[in-house]
């Protein structure tokens, strides 16, 4: 429940504040190069203008794309750009990134040297002015406990599906809160930085992977506009082990103060939204193409789309001599071999071990290849450290080392194990370049761009121009890079025997097939490289962010759980003191109330109405100026049990099918269509799907049928729902009613029955009883009470029920899309506000002349 201490920054009888602009924070020179005047400038309530200012990106990653070298003589360090990091080549699908010197982009990260805190300063600025990059200084027993423990050892091996049953489990940690607090320590720094150089008001800041999970809770506390993506570059996993992170709210929490959240495939933002189903019980739409979740009146968009790699870096790399003078030293040593290859980092997901495995079978069923098929296998430097790198390695090299004895010759190995060290990006591209088959193994992996490099070297070296461009790839089902490769072989990396068939295929398949599918590749990778995914990802978070300046903004909650409210200019909480004023100076009041999630928690599971409930109700029906409705979809009999002890309360049951207007008056039913023979056919098609969905039942109602499903799984019980949506619309065709979903509910009616057609008839007969109503009071919670909502206001086809003079006050509980005006947090609010405007009914309203009498003694 939001904190009570936000209630008056609603202020309803204030005007919108005029807009405010925020300064920005000259820190580093060279970063900004200019500044507001008016430094004391603050975020205001209101809606504010967007800034004429020139746009930047704020790219945050862990790591800085930058090579940092120290002269071991005279001290002075050296940097210049990595141009194989991601975070660099995205810069050419950004506003003016193309110029590596550009302001346009900025960097925040950390260096992978270790500076001494003497020359932190002097290497901060020579990065500001040189590279437009800001250094977060993390001190070392920090960065050990942040990278090397919970994000190495817990989080990482977490998210590639690997839980820390034990100790002794490979790779993974037990949640520790030490190293819980570390990270937050060390994404609390990285915020620093970032708010350190950022115009919120102007700029974009684009956060990556797992490492900055907390980040977008800091930044979104410290400027609650700031327009803020995120791309999660590793797998998100299914619900089951997300589940299992003990401050799994938290970060779910963290990515949704985002307001663009990319992932590289639709299973990964599937496992997230499900998550956020599951373990918050948030839902989401789908809407021209964009999935997007609601979250406390912001929309927080999920994007689909995998990374590319950078086309212009590569055609530079293959095109340079050492390249092409490496690929010739390479053809010949592996003349007349058939070379596999394999680029992958030594840890324990990329499935080394099992790729030599497959090699070993492949050469054991087929002997035929034996001293012709080599397998090159380069092993890139582990990103950590720990037991489980040590035990990858050792496993890899027996492994290499016993199928090289078993099936080794002279002058012949069927596997070459480069681990001696990093390799040059030459020497890979040249390995690529001249390989017939590239094998993609990993048990898990969140993207990988090797088997897109690959293709690229295939066609672009000018060493094979003069050959049929061809290539066969060998890709694992668990990666990211999967789904976009259609012409790959697809393989089940565990499944060995699997794994030797797939290299066989690649290796005794036609050559005109390996041209298709590589032709098929080609033409896919080479459209989407790096610059289209950053441009993409770009555009899309500049149109998640484009209503920032149109919503009233403000923040509720501590720590991680901190989140920002945002609603419509017009849209405002309603305070007992603004309702009040208005109820004071009318003699006719109509008061709408629905029931279930307004005066009852949706939660509960006894629903008889509190003693609280039923004081207030019965306290405002005894002013003779207000006339009381309970309006509900619920059936006659329940409402007339619970509120028998509310003489003059009236009651509208199934959602106005029947009124009555107090306790001893008769039930009236409404003007339509009595014939219930669709229930015949509706009945057993529910009763089918509520068999086939564990927690599912059916209320049966005298004029309706409703199929509830709140209590089955969340993701199962929604998509049964939208089933029996479309089932039950196909049958009752030709019968007189209508099917509607609500909240964990489907519900069948009568045609011409609604909560606004209730509201309609009840103004209708107020009106020609001589009392037509001056002020309105409608409260409710769900779809069905929209329609109230829409009765009173009237919408943009109609025109409201009301007298243009009367005071309607149509208000919905929970901050969410909505035709009311208005809103209250939860029950607790809207009896609260209830027993405020009752208060004012017992109370007489201060006489005029008083003020008037005592400002004349003054």
């Amino acid at each position: 429940m939001p904190s009570r201490s936000y209630a008056d920054l609603l202020d309803l009888a204030a005007p919108p504040p005029p807009p405010a602009r925020l300064p920005r924070v000259m820190t580093y020179p060279g970063i900004l190069s200019d500044a507001y005047a008016d430094d004391s400038s603050t975020i205001s309530g209101g809606p504010l203008s967007p800034s004429p200012m020139k746009e930047r990106r704020i790219i945050v990653n862990n790591h800085l794309p930058l090579h940092a070298a120290r002269d071991p003589i005279s001290g002075q360090w050296s940097f210049s750009w990595d141009l194989d990091a991601l975070a660099f080549q995205l810069r050419s699908g950004l506003p003016g990134g193309s110029s590596s010197s550009s302001s346009d982009v900025i960097h925040v990260g950390t260096l992978r040297a270790e500076i001494d805190p003497a020359d932190q300063d002097e290497v901060a600025q020579i990065l500001s002015d040189r590279f437009h990059c800001v250094p977060v200084f993390l001190p070392p027993d920090l960065h050990q406990s942040f990278y090397h423990g919970f994000c190495k050892h817990y989080l990482w091996p977490l998210l590639h599906y690997l839980l820390p049953l034990s100790p002794a489990v490979q790779g993974g940690l037990r949640f520790d809160r030490r190293l819980w607090l570390a990270y937050l320590s060390a994404n609390k720094l990285f915020a620093d930085r970032v708010m350190q150089v950022v115009s919120p008001d102007d700029d974009f800041v684009w956060a990556n992977d797992y490492h900055l999970l907390a980040l977008p809770s800091f930044l979104r506390k410290r400027s609650p506009r700031i327009k803020l993506g995120f791309f999660f570059h590793s797998p998100f996993p299914s619900s089951e082990i997300f589940g299992t992170i003990p401050v799994r709210e938290e970060l779910l929490r963290a990515l949704l103060n985002t307001d663009l959240l990319g992932f590289h495939t639709f299973d990964y933002a599937r496992h997230f939204l499900s998550c956020c189903s599951r373990l918050l019980g948030l839902h989401y739409e789908s809407k021209r193409g964009y999935i997007g979740i609601e979250y406390y009146g912001r929309t927080v968009t999920v994007k689909i789309l995998p990374a590319g790699v950078d086309m212009g870096q590569l055609e530079a790399v293959i095109s340079s001599p050492e390249s092409q003078s490496k690929v010739q030293e390479l053809m010949a040593n592996y003349k007349d071999r058939i070379l596999l290859l394999g680029v992958d980092d030594m840890d324990i997901f990329k499935g080394i071990g099992l790729k030599f495995l497959a090699m070993e079978q492949l050469l054991a069923d087929n002997p035929g290849l034996r001293g012709r098929v080599v397998l090159v296998q380069i092993a890139n430097p582990a990103r950590s450290q720990g037991k489980d790198i040590q035990e990858v390695q050792e496993e890899t090299n027996s492994l290499a080392k016993r199928i090289n004895e078993k099936f080794g010759s002279p002058g012949y190995n069927p596997i070459v194990l480069l681990d001696g060290g990093p390799l040059t990006t030459v020497e890979k591209v040249a390995y690529y370049a001249v390989a017939d088959c590239c094998v993609v193994s990993p048990v898990r992996d969140g993207m990988n761009l090797v088997p897109y490099e690959y293709t690229i070297c295939r066609q672009w070296s000018p060493a094979l121009e003069n050959f049929p461009k061809k290539s066969v790839i060998v890709v694992s089902e668990f990666i990211g890079c999967s789904p976009s490769l259609s012409g790959a072989i697809r393989v089940n990396p565990w499944n060995v025997e699997a794994g030797a068939e797939a290299m066989n295929l690649a290796i005794t398949m036609p050559e005109t097939e390996k041209q298709l599918r590589h032709d098929k590749h080609y033409k896919y990778v080479s459209s989407h490289d790096v610059t289209y995914w950053a441009r993409s990802f770009d555009r899309d978070l500049q149109r998640a962010c484009k209503d920032h300046f149109t919503k009233r903004c403000w923040g509720i909650g501590f720590g991680l759980s901190f989140r920002v409210v945002a609603l419509g200019p017009n849209f405002r909480k309603l305070s007992v003191e603004h309702l009040v004023s208005a109820y004071r100076k009318t003699s006719s009041r109509l008061i709408l109330l629905d029931y279930d999630g307004t005066m009852m928690p949706q939660s509960s599971i006894d629903k008889t109405p509190s003693k609280k409930v039923i004081d207030v109700l019965n306290s405002l029906c005894s002013d003779e100026k207000n006339v009381v409705f309970v309006v509900s979809g619920r059936g006659k009999d329940s409402l007339s049990k619970w509120f028998d002890s509310c003489l003059k309360l009236g009651i509208s049951a199934e959602h106005g099918y029947f009124t009555r207007w107090c306790r001893d008056s008769p039930w009236e039913s409404c003007n339509v269509a009595s014939d219930l023979e669709w229930k015949r056919i509706a009945e057993p098609v529910m009763r089918h799907y509520t068999e086939a969905t564990d927690g599912s039942y059916i209320e049966h109602k005298e004029t309706a049928l409703v199929w509830h499903h709140q209590e089955a799984d969340p993701d199962f019980g929604s998509c049964q729902a939208k089933e029996l949506l479309d089932h039950l619309e196909n049958v009752l065709a030709n019968e007189p009613v209508v099917v509607k979903r609500g909240q964990h509910i489907l519900e069948v009616n009568p045609q011409g029955i609604s909560k606004g057609i209730v509201v309609r008839n009840l103004i209708s007969t107020m009106s020609n009883r001589g009392k037509p109503p001056d002020f309105v009071l409608c409260i409710g919670d769900d779809r069905s009470d929209e329609d109230m909502f829409e009765a009173i206001m009237g919408s943009p086809t109609t025109e409201p029920s009301l007298p243009a003079i009367s005071d309607v006050f149509a208000c919905t509980v929970g901050k969410k899309p909505s035709k009311a005006k208005y809103y209250l947090d939860d029950t607790v609010d809207v009896i609260n506000l209830l027993q405020g405007i009752a208060a004012a009914s017992a109370q007489p309203a201060r006489r005029p002349h008083l003020q008037v009498s005592f400002e004349g003694s003054l």
